[in-house]
């Protein structure tokens, strides 16, 4: 901790900011964490990601070049050592999308449309060389973290997993994996800020997009939607999907079935992430989203395309009563892992 306190101290110094004013800014699900820095009148962020962990840095550098390069509001770098894993950015702020639309929910419309926007510009441009591009069944296996995690969690034994990874390989592969766009991956309103003073899609600040890859594109338009961390209005979703579908030349029906099934594999992920993070690194509060993201699982299974995927997840998967996740909740080690 000693050392880690040193190298930053010495990162700040070289930077021109070794006097600044540091607090606390935010941390994540990762080992990454954020403080906010004044010095004068002036502002930035320093992004602390210990090296060794699961984010790159310079994944996250690259991709902010990119965004930015194509008139996005990524945060601009001020001073970097990626070896270090320190970054000094841009402060774009305060003004969340969670945060705006926690105070004044009747927002939604107006900061969801120009953020389905973003995603459009970003599936227009030519995705950066190298990504990561999974198949279905590379796909189905990272929704299996719902048996290895969750059910595991639920009920203290692994299901077996041959129906489920089939049957949603199958899916997946019948109605999302056509040709590939590059995906954020967390695309939702706590990675998301409002710029009102910047033009056009600028207006949408960018954070957290560092594990960006290869996918279909209705992978982030779900992940905005169908929020783990806050309910989006019934109304709201359905405007913003026909905006995209619209905008994409999509049929409705065609990409209704490509929606629900990128959405049903996403939320199927997350509820093993979530368990997980209680499990192995000690966060228990994570466990308090898993009702929403069982409502948002429900209702993606419920499209007619699902619906022998469905019955094996309703054989597999418990649902997330007070009891199991109390029970979920008392394996919780009391001292967090990394």
């Amino acid at each position: 901790m000693a050392e880690r306190s040193a190298e930053i101290s010495g990162f700040l110094a070289r930077a021109g900011w070794g006097r600044a004013e540091r607090r606390h800014l935010a941390g994540d699900a990762s080992d990454r964490r954020y403080e906010r820095l004044r010095l004068g009148g002036a502002t930035a962020v320093l992004m602390d990601n210990p090296p060794g962990g699961a984010d790159d840095p310079a994944a996250f550098a690259s991709m902010a070049r990119h965004l930015c390069a194509l008139g996005l509001s990524a945060p601009a770098f001020l001073a970097e050592d990626l070896p270090l894993g320190l970054m000094l950015l841009e402060d774009l702020g305060d003004d969340l999308y969670a945060r705006l639309l926690a105070a004044d929910p009747g927002r939604e419309a107006e900061l969801y449309a120009p953020a389905v926007d973003v995603l459009l510009r970003l599936h227009s441009a030519p995705p950066p060389p190298g990504l990561p591009d999974l198949s279905a069944g590379d796909w189905a296996t990272a929704a299996g973290f719902a048996l290895d995690w969750y059910a595991f969690a639920a009920t203290g034994a692994k299901p077996d997993g041959t129906d489920f990874h089939a049957a949603l390989t199958a899916a997946l592969t019948a109605h999302a994996d056509g040709p590939r766009v590059l995906i954020l991956r967390d695309y939702h309103a706590e990675n998301l800020l409002w710029l009102p003073g910047r033009p056009g899609l600028a207006r949408v600040g960018l954070l957290d997009f560092q594990l960006g890859q290869l996918g279909q594109p209705g992978y982030d338009l779900v992940s905005l939607l169908q929020d783990a961390r806050r309910d989006v209005r019934a109304e709201t979703e359905a405007a913003m999907v026909a905006r995209f579908a619209a905008a994409t030349g999509a049929d409705p029906a065609t990409f209704a079935a490509h929606y629900a099934t990128l959405g049903a594999q996403r939320a199927l992920r997350i509820l093993g992430v979530f368990a997980r993070l209680c499990l192995v690194a000690g966060k228990p509060q994570y466990l308090r989203l898993i009702p929403r993201v069982w409502g948002q699982l429900q209702q993606n299974l419920a499209h007619p395309a699902l619906a022998s995927f469905r019955a094996i997840c309703d054989r597999l998967l418990p649902e997330p009563s007070p009891e199991i996740l109390h029970r979920i909740e008392r394996q919780c080690p009391t001292s967090p892992s990394r």
